[in-house]
This record gives structure tokens, sequence and C-alpha cells, in this order.
């Protein structure tokens, strides 16, 4: 089978190996469709494992079914999370699903950028998911992306009659946009790119800023003298961070959903006096899964909106290249080379 092996950004490189044989608890899933993360282009995070084979947004169809598997065969469509948590240890049994150990260090293999992958047991158990008639593979892929936007939201406590501000609005971005003003907040918008700030419009933000020309003096100017009540940092520049600093309200929340390479520095006085709430989120539960599917599948968020380009496997070069680009393009999907 093939597989896209990173080195680096500009490095992938298609190598054979050998279909994964599976146990009598797992599943071989062929691969129908598989997103470009964010995470993968940033460089400086991915080539300290390399080479390694990417892909975590992976939806496709069940080509073999272990004997113990009981609820899945042979031709399912299916979605995969690759990191599941174990609920048995105290992170667990304590709902923090997303700090539980197995779930950062499980995954399925050899990634999604591969055209078979092998399922572990605990994955088919808590991260399989069967995909409605109406859910392409496509729609699939922005399943993981999105699960992870409702965990974010959660821990921001976002709600009904709040302004947020979203610096930076590529696919995660455009994202919390539309599921914040699901639940009824006012939302503003920042990013380099007019492409972006254009899609922001056409998803639901209620105004946006071009992120060299945006300032907390013209936040308040559109939100009646008021900065924002909760800012949802996705972008990994420093200024994106400066934004989030300047822009919250007192009792307010900056949610970092992205982080910069560098270590963040904030006004502690301020925010102390303030009483301004710091916190980042990192992945999604199961049950952030299925409410992602579930959205996805009823049409209250549109998923096909955000796949702007499909790439096959063997091209998959230009697919890294678009979107580490982020240029004119917003969520990259691998596929096969032909299905």
């Amino acid at each position: 089978m093939k597989v896209a092996v990173y080195y680096s950004n500009t490095d992938l490189r298609i190598e054979e190996r050998p279909i994964p044989v599976i146990s009598e608890d797992e599943i071989l899933v062929k691969m129908m469709a598989s997103g470009i993360c964010g995470t993968d282009v940033m460089q400086w995070y991915r080539q300290q494992k390399a080479p390694r084979v990417l892909g975590h947004e992976m939806a496709g169809e069940v080509a073999a079914v272990g004997g113990r598997v009981k609820g899945l065969k042979k031709g399912d469509r299916v979605f995969v999370s690759h990191h599941v948590p174990c609920y048995e240890c105290h992170h667990c049994k304590t709902g923090g699903y997303t700090a539980c150990e197995a779930l950062h260090t499980g995954n399925y293999e050899p990634g999604g950028f591969s055209e078979y992958i092998r399922v572990p047991a605990m994955n088919v158990k808590y991260g399989t998911l069967l995909l409605p008639d109406n859910v392409s593979y496509e729609e699939a892929a922005m399943i993981e992306p999105l699960a992870c936007v409702i965990a974010g939201q959660k821990r921001a406590g976002i709600k009904s009659g709040q302004t947020v501000l979203v610096p930076g609005s590529g696919i995660s971005g455009l994202l919390h946009i539309q599921l914040a003003k699901l639940k009824g907040a006012a939302v503003f918008a920042t990013d380099i790119s007019e492409y972006r700030l254009e899609k922001a419009r056409e998803l639901g933000a209620d105004h946006v800023f071009h992120a060299s020309r945006y300032s907390a003096g013209e936040l308040k100017k559109i939100n009646n003298g008021k900065l924002a009540d909760r800012v949802i940092v996705c972008a990994g520049a420093s200024q994106a961070v400066q934004q989030a600093v300047s822009s919250v309200e007192r009792l307010g929340t900056i949610l970092f959903f992205a982080v910069p390479r560098e270590e963040i520095s904030i006004p502690s006085a301020t925010f102390w006096r303030n009483e301004i709430t710091v916190t980042f989120s990192y992945g999604a539960a199961p049950d952030d899964l299925k409410a992602a599917l579930a959205l996805i599948e009823k049409g209250g968020l549109d998923a096909k909106k955000m796949v702007t380009h499909t790439i096959a496997l063997p091209d998959i070069q230009k697919g890294f290249a678009l979107a580490a680009g982020a240029s004119e393009s917003l969520k990259v999907v691998i596929v096969p080379s032909a299905y």
C-alpha cells in the first residue's frame, strides 16, 4: 500500500508498505478522506518526530473486521478518531478525558495519510462512528476538528448574549465563528488574509478586521464601548496573542485554541485586578465527536463549505503546500487516487 511519510512541510515521500495485519479486536479501514490539520503543517512541532505518517482526520470504508468485533462489518462507512480515552484512569473517572494518558499516546497505524489503517481495539470501541448516508467522506473529515471546537467552547463557556473575538480566521477560527453564532453570541473576527476575512463574513461573523488594522479601541467602537467577553485565539502569531490580551473584558476569558511557538506572556497584575481567566484546549472526547457528527448530519453547520480542495494521496505535497500557504484554501482533504 502507499503511505505518505512526512519529513518536513516540503518533503513528503510516497512509500510502499505492507497492509497492516489486524488482531481479533481490531478493524482495517480503507482511507477515503483524511484532512490536513493546521498542526500537520506546524513544521517546528511535527519535525520533532519525523519521519512519520501523519493524518488524524480520517474517514473511510471498513475493509476487514476482527472476529471479536461487534457492531461493524466489511463495507461500513466510518469516521475513526485517532485519540481515545481509557475511561479507567483518574482523569477519565472525573470527566477529564483529554488529560488521559491513553488519549495522548494512542493512535492508529500508520496514520491517516495511508491507503489502509489498522484501528486498535480501544479506537474501535470508543472512536469509531458509523456515518449516516447523507454525510460524505469529505464532510466526515471535518468531524475531528469540529469536535475540538465543541470541546474548546465548552471550556470557555460560550453562550448567548456574549461578544466573542476570534483572532485567526483559518479553518478552526471559522468553525468557532459558526458554532458561537449558533449559540447566540455576537462574533468579531480578525485575519491577515482578505480571502479568509470574506469567508468569516460568509459564515456569520458580525464584523471582521484586518489584523494589521485591528485595535481594542476599534472593537469598543462597534461593541457598545465593551471589549470581548470571550477571546478564542485561533492563530499562532504573536500578534494574535497581543490582540487577545488587549481585547478581553473584565471577568472575561481567553481561550488559546492555537498557541505560538514562543512562550506566552500575560500582564498578571492587570488580569488579577480584572479577574481574567486564561485557559487552553487540546483535543476532544468521544461525546464531542458524536456531537460534531450530529451537527454535520443535521445541517446545523455546513461542513461542505469548509472543504476547498481534495488532493489525491500521491500528490499530497501539493496539499501541504496549499495548507501551509494558507492563501486561498480552507480545509484541504487527501483522498485515494480514485474511488
